[in-house]
């Protein structure tokens, strides 16, 4: 089925760097080599170039968009990106890579399927490359790959890259990594990036685009525990329609076929599926992370917030909750504070319970003395939610076992969590 094999067809991955890493430039040069930009683009940027006095044309501009991002010469927000080859769909997070900007970090690579961390040759692994690496081993992402950046600074040397390899590979092994690439580049001249280097033949892995195009991801993706939260009830009202009765939602685990028994939580009803739409057609199965209508054989109660799931393999309805949270405002996250918690479609309040540790990112040390967690870092939360919550924990499905925490006073959103268990 076509809209199967496009909804596989995409990998997002999110870029992490320290400052002058080179990021933006490696995005750039992607984006130029692999024939993402329009000429009139690359004009642009080549006499942006030109009237800033550089000798050479600076493809970070094609990235930088905000102003103040481009008078210093950093990235501040998460841009995202979407280009295409023949292969696949791309969508790139390029996240800030300050540590004050480390809750930007954390949204744009929550939806990672691939974390590329950036080094420069030069100065090898800094605090912060360790930090990105922990960052997304907490995330989960499945993939992570060590881009060895400004290789033409150091004569394309062999020992250099060893070096590196050698320090960042064993200090994965702490961390949840599954699978690791490391690859030589240089963004600036294209070595290694879309095209192979003739500068490093000691090098035979694959460029960097081939491994982005060819890493496998659909497995990744939990295809054996159904979760489909509701996020719409579809009523058209209409002649052609008059009995239409649909739930409309994003497969967030498993795969959901028509026949499949089912139970709708947290009200314990049981049904069968009659069919599932997909905009205009009836298809046969839906799986993350398409977004399609399910239609139940019996007329139960259904509303938003409701989860669908197989009869013999449903997520618990828990109020206790086990997390990681990554705080985002000034305010400290304290014991007793009151915040609204938003986990799928669901949306109920929560009482912070208890603050465990707050963790060191850069060296995973857990410090348990303090009992709040400020702007931009992470620990370990007890929460205690008004209304049970379907989850399952965040190592087995990303989707349900993460939530985000909202102040009800301003609407705004403070936290980021990820469940380690639930009752």
């Amino acid at each position: 089925m076509a809209d199967e094999s496009t909804q596989m067809d995409l990998l997002r991955f999110a870029t992490a760097g320290s400052v002058d890493d080179g990021k933006s430039t490696l995005i750039g040069r992607l984006l130029l080599d692999s024939k993402s930009i329009f000429e009139d683009q690359l004009e642009s940027v080549e006499s942006t170039s030109k009237s800033k006095g550089y000798d050479y044309t600076d493809l970070a501009l094609l990235t930088d968009g905000l102003r103040s991002e481009r008078e210093q010469g950093i990235t501040i927000d998460v841009a995202y990106r979407y280009f295409a080859t023949p292969t696949r769909k791309f969508i790139i997070a390029d996240t800030p890579g300050h540590v004050q900007y480390t809750r930007n970090m954390v949204t744009g690579a929550s939806t990672a399927d691939l974390g590329l961390v950036l080094v420069d040759a030069r100065q090898g692994l800094t605090e912060q490359s360790r930090r990105h690496a922990v960052i997304l081993s907490l995330l989960r992402v499945p993939h992570l790959v060590l881009a060895v950046n400004k290789m033409d600074l150091v004569d394309f040397s062999e020992e250099t890259y060893e070096k590196i390899h050698t320090e960042f590979t064993q200090f994965a092994t702490k961390l949840n990594i599954p699978d690791l690439v490391v690859i030589p580049i240089s963004a600036l001249q294209g070595d290694n990036v879309v095209n192979r280097s003739e500068h490093m033949p000691w090098y035979a892995g694959p460029t960097l685009m081939h491994h982005l195009e060819h890493v496998h991801v659909a497995s990744d993706r939990d295809l054996v525990d159904v979760r489909f939260p509701v996020q719409y009830v579809v009523r058209p009202k209409s002649d052609a329609y008059h009995d239409y009765r649909g739930y409309a939602g994003q497969v967030a685990g498993g795969v959901i076929k028509a026949g499949d028994e089912v139970v709708v939580l947290p009200s314990g009803m049981t049904s069968r599926v009659q069919g599932i739409d997909l905009f205009d057609k009836e298809i046969d199965q839906a799986f993350p992370p398409m977004s399609v209508t399910v239609r139940l054989e019996d007329d139960v109660d259904v509303s938003r917030g409701d989860m669908i799931a197989r009869i013999k393999n449903a997520p618990a309805p828990s109020q206790d909750i086990d997390a990681m949270v990554c705080w985002m405002t000034n305010e400290p996250l304290r014991p007793r504070q009151k915040l609204a918690i938003k986990h799928t479609t669901r949306t109920a309040r929560a009482l912070v319970k208890d603050v465990q540790y707050r963790l060191d990112v850069n060296t995973l040390h857990r410090d348990q003395d303090t009992k709040e967690i400020g702007l931009n870092e992470i620990g370990r939360v007890q929460l205690r939610t008004t209304v049970p919550l379907l989850c399952d924990p965040y190592a087995q499905n990303r989707t349900t076992g993460s939530f985000i925490l909202i102040d009800e006073a301003t609407g705004v959103t403070v936290g980021a969590g990820m469940i380690n268990s639930a009752s």
